[in-house]
């Protein structure tokens, strides 16, 4: 058992070296690989256990059984010699017999158990009843000295004088195959589970780095970047063939969507045309009706139409380009305190009209990476559902700052707010409300931002404001604050 504790101790010494040594540490412990490989070295730990142990169990029940067989018919044959010749023939069989040497122990000796004859110079300390196997060590003379031995014999007693004899084999060689099997056994236990374990670990090693190549093309293509393909070894394995079946699947997903952006962008710019045609004839008409003095209510109207039918194709094509993930050269080092700065000039006029407070919260260190029309966009449209659905005397604030995560760019107002079960839908494209039937608009602004969220790589997070609405986006920070130009001012909200 010592030598047991003493080998699992190496074992595991080593095993937490080399989980130190390689790359990822203990997170190839948690790999699917090292999982099945840790189950079958123990599985195949406990087999080689239990196979030794019964191979050591059936050799000495065999080494027993054959030195009992010997001593049984030593026995049985002294005893009739006993009865036949009686005690002087007993002698001098015994002292013929321990003279051949060899395996054989005898020791013929009296009441008191001292020594008459026999190649035993004493009788071994043993309290067994006559008829029983005993157990014993006794000591042989060698060229050095004294050797110690182990000994399995069976107590004779000679009932009419008061004697007792002892035969005995040597089972000495009984001894050292145990010895051998409880040496072998922890160390091959212990070589099983070390040799087992690294093997674990660079099957583990092998199969993560395989599949941190399949995640981190499915993070390139989930990011927008619908080129990119699971990489091939060549190897023909099961990892080349779920790798060649997914870059079909991909390419297949990306010709299905590449029509689809054809035939959206195909529609929107077919249709914008005549709809800036007809708004440009409606304008026309407005002013030789104007001029004329006649009324210009009907035109008005539609003039008005025709716009939000505009902003609609605008939106839905700039959602389309950015859940593309197209124009990803112009991410730049952007400063949103600026960007949030822009968007509430630009709706405090509107805020005031309503009567609504407009307030901007600003943060230090507010850099982060981006497209800053899109960011821009975003924000308006964010600001502009805010002060659409926040009531008169309320309140809307803006805010930049900083978190653990990153930095927060947040909306925030104090308006009927959306039930925490619908939040998950409105930012679908053209979903709206029964709430918001009534009110202008098309569904489509925070669908918008949602695009621009996926687009830098964040999510649009809605909360209670208790009462009202929240709407945050976390952007990562950059690694090094580098100086910010000037920029123009944030358009009006893209879609309502």
């Amino acid at each position: 058992m010592r030598g047991l504790r003493q080998v699992g101790a190496e074992a595991f010494r080593t095993m937490l070296g080399h989980f130190k040594a390689m790359p990822g540490g203990f997170r190839l412990v948690r790999t699917q690989a090292f999982r099945i490989v840790l189950i079958y070295v123990a599985l195949f730990a406990i087999s080689v256990t239990a196979l030794l142990a019964f191979t050591y169990w059936n050799t000495r029940r065999t080494m027993d059984a054959q030195a009992d067989q010997i001593i049984e018919a030593e026995i049985t044959g002294l005893s009739e010699q006993y009865q036949r010749l009686g005690w002087q023939g007993l002698y001098q069989i015994v002292t013929e017999r321990a003279q051949h040497g060899g395996s054989a122990l005898y020791i013929l000796a009296d009441g008191e158990h001292r020594s008459i004859t026999g190649n035993l110079t004493r009788w071994p300390s043993v309290t067994a009843d006559p008829g029983n196997y005993v157990e014993f060590d006794y000591e042989r003379p060698i060229s050095s000295g004294l050797e110690t031995r182990r000994a399995r014999g069976q107590i004779l007693r000679l009932e009419g004088d008061n004697f007792y004899l002892l035969v005995a084999e040597d089972v000495h060689d009984r001894v050292t195959t145990q010895t051998l099997f409880t040496t072998t056994l922890p160390w091959t236990v212990g070589l099983i589970l070390v040799l087992g374990l690294l093997g674990g670990l660079l099957m583990s090693q092998n199969m993560l780095r395989r599949l941190d190549a399949i995640n981190r093309t499915s993070g390139e293509i989930i990011a927008g970047d619908l080129t990119r393909r699971v990489p091939m070894t060549g190897s023909a394995d099961e990892f080349d063939v779920l790798a060649e079946n997914l870059n079909r699947m991909l390419d297949r997903i990306e010709r299905l969507m590449k029509g689809l952006r054809e035939v959206t962008d195909s529609v929107a710019h077919d249709l914008r045309t005549p709809l800036n045609r007809l708004r440009n004839r409606l304008e026309e008409s407005l002013a030789r009706l104007t001029a004329q003095g006649g009324s210009a209510g009907e035109i008005e109207r539609a003039i008005a139409e025709t716009d939000k039918l505009i902003a609609t194709f605008n939106a839905l094509l700039l959602i389309a380009e950015t859940d593309a993930g197209t124009g990803r050269s112009q991410m730049t080092v952007l400063e949103l305190n600026g960007v949030a700065g822009d968007v509430a000039e630009l709706y405090e006029p509107l805020a005031e009209e309503k009567g609504i407070a407009l307030k901007l919260q600003r943060g230090g260190g507010a850099q982060v990476e981006g497209n800053r029309s899109l960011v821009a966009q975003a924000l308006a449209n964010l600001v502009d559902n805010a002060i659409k659905y926040t009531p008169p005397d309320g309140k809307v604030t803006i805010s930049v700052a900083q978190a653990p995560e990153g930095v927060v760019l947040a909306v925030a107002d104090t308006g009927p707010g959306i039930p925490s079960d619908d939040r998950s839908r409105v930012v679908e494209r053209f979903v709206r409300l029964e709430a918001s039937r009534n009110s202008p608009g098309t569904g489509l602004g925070l669908s918008l931002v949602a695009a621009v969220a996926h687009y830098h790589g964040t999510q649009l997070v809605l909360e209670d404001n208790a009462p009202g609405l929240k709407a945050s986006l976390t952007f990562p920070k950059v690694s090094k604050v580098v100086p910010i130009r000037p920029a123009m001012t944030a358009t009006k909200s893209a879609a309502e």
